[in-house]
């Protein structure tokens, strides 16, 4: 799966919900916050379950109620559609 970029990867990103491209590296990130820990894990418990099925795992950071998302994909250096692809699944549970 090839890395994203130029027009493709704005028009992938813009198909997502408040995504932000990361400055320090090829990388897409979002901030979600929730009422609670457990409410936070449990949102952290679903994707864990999907990435493990896509056999693609995310880098997050939660304390308490807020959970901290990056995704990239390290074999290809970058953003790929698998990414979008996590990123739209967590988009849906995050509602």
């Amino acid at each position: 799966m090839p890395r994203l970029a130029g027009a493709e990867r704005a028009a992938a990103l813009d198909t997502l919900d408040g995504w932000r491209e990361v400055d320090s590296r090829d990388a897409i990130a979002k901030r979600f916050q929730f009422k609670d820990f457990n409410e936070a894990f449990g949102f952290m418990s679903r994707i864990a379950m999907k990435a493990e099925r896509m056999d693609h795992h995310p880098e997050w950071f939660n304390v308490y109620g807020t959970v901290e998302i990056t995704l990239a994909s390290h074999d290809v250096g970058g953003v790929s559609e698998r990414d979008i692809a996590l990123a739209a699944f967590i988009d849906a549970l995050g509602r």
